[in-house]
């Protein structure tokens, strides 16, 4: 066991404070890095205040994790100390499944294993997070930063990016594709930058008229508002892909209706229940509502190195740790634009 130091909280209504906790031993196959980079997720918060009813406290939040390998198990090949590295929003998983035999780790059968949050596979205690001085990972969950990737905004493509990527990929965006992206936060900008790098036609599809520049400097060819009904109408039938970033519940039909034959749907953002939809709108053009969850640790490693070969980056804020508290107060008035990067140096002066 180690001791490591790092921000956590200890009940739903609590701030974030300095806390010390043990990371287990090295396992023969496991990898030790020191954090030098931590995204912050609205998932963070989320299971922080206990939203989701799920929480065990003393919590450590951080699932987009950028560092450099620090010591390794005696069966590991893969990585070596100094190793620029990755972890995402999994540490874990049966790794004999149909699912994680198939490269999809995130669906495993029994359960992958969150990077915080969740009970350690030999049923020892709960795993916990990025917002800390180190972390142990197996070796089979860590992933390779490319040359080239700058690690200061690295950390939100493990999970923003991935949760972008997974269905532009599995749904084929790129040339000759009609994508649009609902919503434009953290999720969205990046699906923005990852849609146009593909090649596809993006559409940035808001409420706001005010991001419709932003949107346009990210990439998106055009900008659709979703409260002006003209505007809407004049769409109708008109995407092959539509990745929906909204974080609640909501109407989904007015969208629905702008997928053209075989178009998909994609919910990515609302983790809730929505109203009803009226099988009819599915029915017309052969249409498709999807989900999609992150991705397995080969597609992530695949969008690491599309994003340092084309230099695809989220836009990020970095932040010292001891800035938390107020950095989750902004993101979840959405006062950010669009991630925040904790620079994990920062933890030495608290």
């Amino acid at each position: 066991m180690s001791q490591c130091f790092g921000y956590g909280v200890t009940s739903a209504d609590a701030p974030l404070t300095p806390m010390t906790f043990e990371r287990r031993a090295l396992n023969e196959d496991d990898v030790a890095i020191a954090i030098a980079y931590c995204g912050v997720c609205h998932s963070d918060a989320h299971q922080a205040h206990n939203d989701w009813h799920n929480t065990n406290y003393p919590l450590v939040p951080g699932h987009e994790i950028v560092g450099h390998v620090t010591a390794v198990g005696s069966a590991v090949t893969a990585f070596a100390v100094g190793d620029a590295v990755a972890v995402g929003c999994l540490v874990d998983s049966c790794l004999r499944c149909a699912a994680c035999e198939g490269g999809e780790e995130q669906l495993c059968e029994k359960g992958p294993t969150g990077t915080y949050n969740a009970r350690e596979r030999n049923g020892d205690g709960f795993t916990r997070g990025g917002y800390a001085e180190h972390i142990v990972v197996r070796d089979r969950f860590v992933l390779k930063v490319p040359d080239g990737l700058d690690l200061r905004y690295a950390a939100p493509l493990l999970c923003a990016g991935i949760t972008m990527w997974s269905p532009l990929r599995r749904f084929h965006a790129g040339p000759g594709k009609r994508v649009g992206i609902v919503g434009l936060g953290g999720l969205g900008h990046m699906g923005v930058k990852l849609a146009a790098a593909l090649g596809a036609e993006v559409t940035m599809i808001t409420t706001s008229p005010s991001k419709a520049a932003d949107a346009r400097a990210l990439g998106a060819d055009h900008v659709l508002l979703s409260n002006d009904r003209d505007a809407m109408k004049a769409s109708r039938n008109r995407f092959d892909l539509l990745i929906d970033t909204i974080p609640n519940a909501h109407d989904v039909a007015p969208y629905l209706n702008l997928l053209g034959r075989n178009g998909v749907m994609v919910m990515v953002g609302a983790i809730d229940f929505i109203p009803p939809v009226h099988a009819g709108l599915l029915l017309q053009n052969h249409r498709s509502l999807a989900g999609s969850a992150i991705g397995g640790i080969a597609a992530t490693q695949g969008l690491l190195e599309f994003c340092a070969e084309h230099q695809v980056l989220p836009q990020c804020e970095l932040i010292p740790m001891q800035e938390i508290n107020t950095a989750w107060e902004r993101m979840q008035r959405n006062d950010i634009k669009y991630r925040f990067v904790i620079d994990m140096a920062s933890l030495k002066a608290a």
